[in-house]
């Protein structure tokens, strides 16, 4: 399965964006694609066309985990979840889009910025999530071991530092 990442340019050099650990863990099965209002990416509207494209995007609560099966290629919107509203609001072609609901095993641990959406998940997580559905554990478990070094150690209630 293909990865694509539509990536807000404001994402481009934040040393926060998990974006950049997909591409390197998954190599060519994913990409990265820089959104633009204004000139929407020629290649990915003709496989949107092509079918067996399906967009990550929040669901209802409780909505149960979309079915993989004949999903050639993912689209995750790469960006704050501000950024990935807006770029969801103002993508006409990604309205089209067949949506893909997650269920993941447990709460986001992406601790690297503030005023993070409390159901939601950063893209390496997503992508670890994709990549366990569709069975492709040992990409999922590499991916995820990059992931949690990035992330910021936690402190507990004396100061002391816990991995969780």
């Amino acid at each position: 399965m293909k990865i694509s990442l539509l990536t807000h340019f404001k994402e481009l050099p934040k040393p926060s964006n998990t974006g950049r650990l997909v591409l390197e863990v998954l190599g060519d099965a994913a990409e990265q694609i820089r959104w633009d209002r204004l000139t929407p990416p020629a290649r990915l509207l003709e496989e949107i066309n092509a079918g067996g494209v399906a967009l990550v995007y929040p669901g209802v609560p409780g909505e149960p985990a979309s079915d993989l099966s004949g999903i050639r290629q993912v689209i995750i919107i790469d960006g704050t979840w501000h950024e990935a509203r807006k770029i969801h609001q103002r993508s006409p072609y990604l309205q089209q889009v067949p949506r893909v609901t997650l269920q993941p095993r447990h709460p986001s641990r992406y601790n690297l910025r503030k005023n993070q959406k409390e159901a939601g998940l950063c893209t390496a997580e997503c992508v670890i999530e994709i990549l366990r559905s569709i069975g492709n554990h040992a990409t999922a478990d590499q991916l995820e071991e990059r992931f949690l070094a990035c992330l910021k150690p936690l402190r507990g209630k004396q100061g002391e530092l816990h991995d969780d």
